[in-house]
């Protein structure tokens, strides 16, 4: 039987291996960009980023420190996240056709005012640059790196191809230059392993970039659900005071979730919850643990 939190990882690969998982945009689709080389971008040793904020240092072994949720929340706050997928190799099927936003998605979160943040690959990025620069210009959201290809950072990580350890930090590096080339502005240090998988090497080589790995604590499991019902009940049921929630910008492969997010806002702002970016929840934290 598969956990929630391997369903959810499963989601994740097989969203971007299976059906080409989308990501998200507050504008129309975009003439589909070529392919792009696989030579990574000259890019700076850590990401841009906007008012500082906050991280968490890599540990005494050297390894990159991940945060989950807030293990000392003072307020009932939640951070609900988007994972914006597109892996390196999948430019053909944006030229054929395939769509790859959800614009309706985020005209709903705009519209019910939840700031939120996007874990965005960089490919996505360059497919859509002038929707990446909206998302990543409109102070409600933050954007977060989620790879440049989308491939695995650890073997046998549900059929995803492997980012070989010695890549690793261009793969995270070259996805902040896309961010930049783009224009994003918003533009925060964390990471979001592809598929959820990651292990002691690639905490140890992601350290020189900086960023601050982000999980969750609540899977949504929107990615292939036809119904939001179920999904809406799983969020409501798992949220607690410093959660961050898992979910999917893709009308093709999580075609529910504009509706969950519809539904599951009003619901948890009815139980005093406030919704947060990670940067905000990730910083209460920190200052709670000092």
């Amino acid at each position: 039987m598969i956990t929630a939190l391997r369903r959810t990882a499963l989601a994740c690969a097989l969203g971007a291996a299976a059906l080409g998982a989308a990501a998200c945009s507050g504008d129309g689709a975009e003439a589909p960009h070529p392919a792009r080389s696989a030579r990574p971008a000259a890019s700076p040793s850590h990401p841009p980023s906007y008012a500082s904020p906050p991280t968490l240092t890599p540990g005494r072994a050297g390894l990159t420190r991940v945060f989950a949720s807030a293990a000392r929340p003072q307020r009932r706050t939640v951070a609900l996240t988007f994972d914006a997928d597109m892996t390196a190799d999948q430019g053909a099927r944006a030229a054929a056709g395939e769509h790859f936003d959800n614009p309706r998605l985020i005209a709903a979160l705009r519209a019910l005012r939840v700031p939120a943040t996007v874990f965005m690959t960089g490919r996505w990025a360059e497919q859509y640059p002038a929707q990446a620069k909206d998302i990543g210009g409109d102070p409600l959201f933050e954007v977060a790196n989620h790879s440049y290809s989308h491939y695995a950072f650890t073997p046998g990580c549900y059929g995803l191809p492997t980012v070989p350890a010695r890549r690793m930090r261009a793969d995270v590096e070259r996805a902040f230059a896309a961010f930049h080339e783009a224009g994003v502005r918003h533009v925060v240090p964390y990471f979001r392993f592809p598929g959820g998988c990651y292990d002691r090497a690639a905490l140890r080589a992601l350290a020189p970039t900086r960023v601050t790995a982000v999980q969750w604590d609540v899977v949504s499991g929107d990615a292939f659900a036809t119904d939001p019902g179920p999904v809406e009940r799983q969020v409501l049921a798992g949220v607690r005071p410093g959660s961050v929630v898992v979910l999917h910008c893709t009308r093709s492969a999580a075609p529910t979730t504009e509706r969950v997010v519809r539904a599951v806002v009003p619901a948890l702002r009815a139980k005093g919850y406030r919704f947060v970016r990670v940067s905000e929840l990730l910083g209460a934290d920190r200052e709670a643990r000092s």
